[in-house]
């Protein structure tokens, strides 16, 4: 049976792995499974994987060129339609080994782009999506980089709507430059915004993606956005005010999800939207509880937040999913930042709020609003 989606095949993708030793393998085996998540997050199918053991990477092919005739003999036997490496690849690494398997490669960082492109639903975040391919793409102009052709189409293939190439340099530098102006302007925009809220104290929900996030949002501000049981759900920042059960107006936003070797174009292009974080009173980091490597998480999550100069913002610690996971218990026993709740079964939340108030309760006095 051929699955399709949008009149194309469902993409066979074959994954890849470096370990610098094999004390690492596990490592790098989680991180494959959560590559694997993502080619599924972009309607894929994972046929098989592979991790080499190797010191560092080959110049020319990232991958030993043993592996290389070993991966030509399993794709065909797999009928693999793509290769996916879970880091990055330099240009000349990514078009050695097209040639040499014929075969679509792609990195981590381009399938990441093109779920935030299939993501993105209003113009703020289409932009900045669209900026982050350009600069991702700039370099790799040189040469034919057939993972972008109309030959291959699918995931890596959703660019800002140019096959890319037929775009040269010039060009692209253009568009990036215009891109950047629209962004400024609605950076100058979202200021204003945030100016009308500072008499508002600000709470921004951050943390992994399909940490629950967004199903946590919904239920403290009785909204609607958007869930499901997948990476990468919300790319758009939302915002909610709320006063009911507190001493003062609280402004809420949801805000996109962060993964392990998060693009760094991705994070340049989003920065005016994390500002939100950055500037927040309090964040409410959000954790899966059930996942395996839940410290990992929260130390990926922590990178983040000091990359975008939240790092030293007040939080409080939230661990969820406890429906999932009913047994768990953090190792830190500091219940004053740390609470366990379930978003989607709504327990746990009495004491959340609790928690909010309590933690913020040296700046309720600053908020409280005017009888």
């Amino acid at each position: 049976m051929v699955i399709e989606i949008d009149n194309q095949e469902l993409e066979k993708i074959f994954l890849v792995g470096l370990a610098k030793n094999s004390r690492l393998k596990e490592e790098v085996s989680e991180s494959l499974d959560e590559l694997a998540a993502l080619a599924v997050s972009a309607n894929a199918e994972v046929v098989d994987r592979y991790i080499q053991v190797r010191r560092k990477p080959d110049s020319a092919f990232y991958i030993g060129k043993g592996l290389v005739e070993l991966l030509k003999e399993k794709i065909a036997e797999l009928d693999a339609n793509c290769l996916l490496f879970d880091d990055s690849l330099s240009p000349i690494q990514q078009r050695n080994l097209e040639k040499a398997l014929s075969i679509k490669v792609i990195d981590r960082p381009i399938l990441i782009l093109d779920i935030f492109a299939t993501r993105a639903r209003t113009s703020a975040a289409r932009m900045q999506v669209e900026l982050a391919q350009l600069e991702y793409t700039l370099p790799r102009l040189i040469g034919a980089w057939v993972h972008f052709s109309r030959q291959y189409g699918g995931i890596g293939a959703k660019g800002p709507g140019e096959t890319q190439l037929e775009i040269d340099r010039r060009r692209v530098r253009t568009k990036i430059s215009s891109l950047k102006k629209k962004l400024l302007k609605l950076n100058i925009q979202r200021s204003t915004q945030r100016k009308r809220r500072q008499s508002l104290f600000k709470i921004a929900l951050v943390g992994y993606t399909n940490a629950g996030k967004s199903t946590l949002f919904n239920l403290l501000t009785k909204s609607q956005v958007r869930t499901a049981d997948m990476l990468f759900t919300t790319l758009d920042s939302t915002t909610r005010v709320m006063s009911s059960g507190y001493p003062c107006q609280i402004v809420f936003s949801d805000t996109v999800g962060f993964i392990k070797k998060l693009p760094h174009q991705l994070i340049e292009s989003f920065k005016s939207t994390l500002e939100e974080v950055a500037l927040s009173d309090l964040l409410l980091h959000v954790v899966d509880c059930s996942a395996r490597n839940v410290d990992e998480l929260i130390a990926q999550t922590k990178k983040v937040l000091v990359e975008i100069g939240a790092g030293n913002v007040p939080y409080l610690l939230i661990y969820n999913k406890a429906d999932k996971n009913p047994d768990f218990q953090f190792s830190n026993h500091n219940n004053d930042h740390h609470l366990i709740i379930s978003a989607l079964q709504a327990t746990g939340i009495s004491a959340l709020k609790a928690g909010i108030i309590a933690k913020s309760s040296n700046n309720f006095k600053k908020y409280k609003k005017k009888l």
